[in-house]
């Protein structure tokens, strides 16, 4: 299974649909989206290609195959124009026999959810990829497709079978990789 990791599009059309290009070539079973979708935040600026509306549209192209929750960015009137669901402030999957705990990463953090040994803790954010072992836990943070932060590029997470990678929006470089 293949499952594209996304976070913090802050309703950046230019950066989703880059994103999109470049994940297309991968062909994805899912997408793991991680808040912050349509809305730029009080403390961003207004990103290039700002389009919320335009964003859901085209995120609702993908709705089956896609779960999600929310960022603080996020709110009820977003949800009115989803066709899948993005208010729930946390979720967990069960892949490849490894729990995923999935949230935006402003409500939770590593280390203040119960979880087995060998966990993903899965958030964004922060705006800064991030994808190492801490303790029992594997931390992911793909990073943002429209506002990285620090030194990073724009980009994006990809697992499949047990291989964890983020990759720069732009040119699809490698940034991290971790075999689980």
């Amino acid at each position: 299974m293949k499952i594209a990791i996304v976070s913090d599009v802050h309703g950046s059309l230019d950066a989703l649909e880059q994103v999109l290009a470049r994940l297309s070539l991968w062909q994805p079973d899912h997408y793991l989206l991680l808040g912050d979708l349509l809305n730029h935040g009080p403390r961003n600026p207004v990103p290039a290609g700002y389009a919320p509306a335009a964003v859901a549209e085209r995120l609702n192209q993908l709705a089956p195959q896609i779960m999600a929750v929310r960022g603080n960015c996020d709110s009820e009137v977003d949800q009115m124009l989803l066709d899948f669901p993005i208010t729930a402030p946390y979720n967990q999957l069960l892949v490849d026999g490894r729990r995923w705990f999935v949230s935006h990463g402003h409500l939770y953090r590593p280390g203040e959810v119960p979880l087995p040994a060998g966990s993903l803790f899965i958030s964004g954010h922060t705006h800064v990829p991030v994808l190492q072992r801490e303790g029992d836990l594997v931390l992911v943070n793909p990073g943002s497709i429209c506002f990285p932060r620090g030194d990073w590029a724009a980009s994006y997470g990809c697992y499949e079978e047990g291989m964890l990678r983020i990759h720069a929006c732009a040119d699809g470089a490698e940034l991290m990789r971790l075999v689980l």
